[in-house]
């Protein structure tokens, strides 16, 4: 790989429907501000009307990340859901353009494209989100997660790791735990 080709910024989706999508995302955003870059997470799903311990820590570390859902789909009605999936995206494609973060986190993006329970593609359409990776600031690192991860993304990106779940205590009856999940 050539030096110019090592600061081009990269395209990294991690999909599946096993644990670990966010996590990892997480992971990279802390080791990015650690060698000084400037990090942005967005959550597209998650809503700042719950707390999450990845917002904490990342509002102590320094790390921006904006919470602009409203929940599970079935947790608010189609136009919430809608109004919010507008908005996540209009901010998101201005930060991912406007060049300013090194490494952008749409978290969640690809769970809220595969969203099938009402329409979303006037509110969040796939092509201009595959315009928006495709016409980044060449510096800019752009991680995707969420399952059901489009094909056209993942014929974008230059890094796919599905999750695979192979074993999990909520089979158990294991609830969502504190500081695991959330």
């Amino acid at each position: 790989m050539s030096k110019a080709d090592n600061k081009r910024g990269l395209l990294l989706v991690y999909t599946g429907d096993g644990k670990g999508k966010t996590t990892a995302a997480l992971g990279l955003a802390v080791r990015a501000t650690g060698r000084g870059k400037r990090v942005l997470m967005i959550q597209f799903i998650k809503s700042p009307e719950r707390t999450y311990g990845e917002k904490i820590i990342f509002d102590r570390l320094g790390i921006e990340m904006v919470q602009m859902g409203v929940g599970f789909t079935w947790t608010k009605t189609p136009e919430e859901h809608r109004s919010a999936l507008e908005k996540a995206w209009s901010f998101a494609r201005e930060k991912v353009l406007g060049g300013e973060y090194d490494v952008v986190i749409l978290d969640e993006l690809n769970n809220a494209l595969a969203i099938d329970r009402f329409p979303i593609d006037d509110v969040l359409p796939l092509a201009d989100v595959l315009d928006t990776v495709q016409n980044r600031p060449r510096h800019v690192h752009l991680v995707i997660t969420g399952r059901n991860a489009q094909p056209a993304i993942i014929e974008m990106a230059d890094l796919v790791t599905e999750m695979k779940p192979v074993k999990h205590y909520y089979d158990e009856g294991i609830p969502a735990v504190l500081g695991v999940e959330y």
